[in-house]
C-alpha cells in the first residue's frame, strides 16, 4: 500500500529536501504545518531534521498508520485550517494540492482552493513562505491554481519546475511569500 512503500517514502524525502532549500529557513527549531501530510513521510522528515512540525491531514486513518503523535498530528481539512493567526514559520504541502484543485469546471474545488489560499496566509507569520509540490494534470490546472491563488491572496510567488523538458522527472513548486 502507499503508507508502506519504501520508493515512495524516498521520493517524499527528496522532495521534502528540494521542498526546504526552496523555503530558505532562518530558524533552526522553526515550526511547520505539514498540510495534507498522508501517512507522515515529510512530517517524520522534518521531525528528524529537528524542526516542530504539525501534521494535518483530512484523512485520520493516515494520521494512525505510524505513530506520528510526537508530530501533533491533526484530523483536518487543509482548506479550513483550525490555527490561530500568524502561527508557522512555513508551510509545507507534498502531493496533497492535486486532490485539492484537479478540475477546472468544477466550482467546488475552485472555492476550496480560495479558502485553502485565504487560510494559509492567515495562519502564516509575515515574512514567511509556503512551498507546494503537486503533480497538475495539465498546464492549465496548474496556471488555472497560480490565478487563483494571486486572485485570493496577498501571497507573492511563483512555479518553481525542476526537470521541465523531462516528463517523467518534472517536479512542480509553488514558492509562496507572505511578505511583512
Amino acid at each position: 500500500t502507499y503508507a508502506r512503500s519504501k520508493s515512495l517514502m524516498n521520493i517524499q524525502e527528496k522532495l521534502t529536501i528540494r521542498a526546504l532549500e526552496l523555503l530558505e529557513l532562518k530558524k533552526k527549531r522553526a515550526l511547520i504545518l505539514d498540510a495534507g501530510c498522508g501517512p507522515g513521510f515529510t512530517a517524520i522528515y522534518l521531525n528528524e531534521m529537528g524542526f516542530r512540525t504539525v501534521a494535518l491531514d483530512i484523512l485520520v486513518d493516515f494520521l494512525k498508520y505510524y505513530n506520528i503523535s510526537s508530530l501533533n498530528p491533526i484530523n483536518a481539512d487543509m482548506c479550513f485550517l483550525p490555527f490561530k493567526p500568524n502561527t508557522f514559520d512555513a508551510i509545507i504541502s507534498i502531493s496533497a494540492l492535486q486532490w485539492v484543485f484537479r478540475d477546472i469546471k468544477n466550482k467546488k474545488m475552485h472555492n476550496l482552493l480560495k479558502n485553502l489560499s485565504s487560510f494559509f496566509f492567515y495562519v502564516l507569520k509575515p515574512d514567511s513562505r509556503v512551498v507546494f509540490q503537486f503533480y497538475p494534470k495539465n498546464k492549465v490546472i496548474m496556471e488555472a491554481i497560480g490565478k487563483t491563488i494571486a486572485d485570493n491572496s496577498d501571497f507573492i510567488g511563483n512555479f518553481i519546475i525542476d526537470n521541465p523538458n523531462l516528463d517523467k522527472k518534472r517536479k512542480i513548486f509553488l514558492l509562496l511569500d507572505k511578505q511583512a
